[in-house]
């Protein structure tokens, strides 16, 4: 590599040579969209809730919507900047465990929403949720990279976009609150 090249790498490490995580270009351009779309919306809803711009929020008397939505939202740009950024290092490893632990936590919170037991065609997502966080780990030891990617893809726009989505535009959930009053 060259000095020129090192010191572009440096200053702008999403420009580099493809690697074995790297995404296609249409799956980035996906990403990018989704995941940027929903890291703007969580921060508008979430200002608005601050600034006090929404009515009451007794959504969050419920201890296990607060743990989902405080182990959902930081999920989302963490998410982004894990699959964009360059991989193997240490801090992606670091960063990664903290989001497949925060993907597991915010699916296992919602089991308790409506009370254990209650369940509705959302929760689908809880099952797929711990099959892929499995996945990710077993194939990141196996070294396994081209699995592990596209099960961080699967369940970052699966699990975490979709169901976001339907936070948003679903009347009387919580985003849906913060986002539109």
């Amino acid at each position: 590599m060259t000095a020129l090249a090192t010191v572009n790498a440096y200053l702008n490490p999403f420009h580099r040579p493809a690697g074995a995580l790297d995404l296609g270009p249409l799956t980035r351009g996906i990403v990018i969209v989704a995941g940027s779309a929903m890291t703007t919306l969580c921060v508008i809803a979430i200002m608005r809730g601050i600034l006090g711009l929404t009515p009451d929020l007794p959504h969050l008397q419920n201890w296990a919507i607060a743990v989902h939505v405080a182990t959902v939202v930081p999920c989302v740009p963490l998410g982004l900047y894990l699959l964009l950024a360059p991989k193997g290092t240490p801090m992606h490893k670091q960063l990664g465990k903290l989001w497949v632990a925060l993907m597991v936590v915010t699916a296992t919170s919602t089991l308790w929403i409506h009370g254990l037991g209650n369940f509705s065609w959302i929760h689908i997502f809880v099952p797929m949720t711990y099959r892929a966080a499995w996945m990710i780990i077993t194939s990141a030891r196996a070294r396994n990279f081209k699995k592990h990617r596209n099960e961080i893809i699967g369940l970052f726009l699966g699990a975490l976009m979709i169901p976001g989505i339907f936070s948003f535009v679903i009347d009387g959930r919580l985003m849906n609150v913060l986002l539109l009053g």
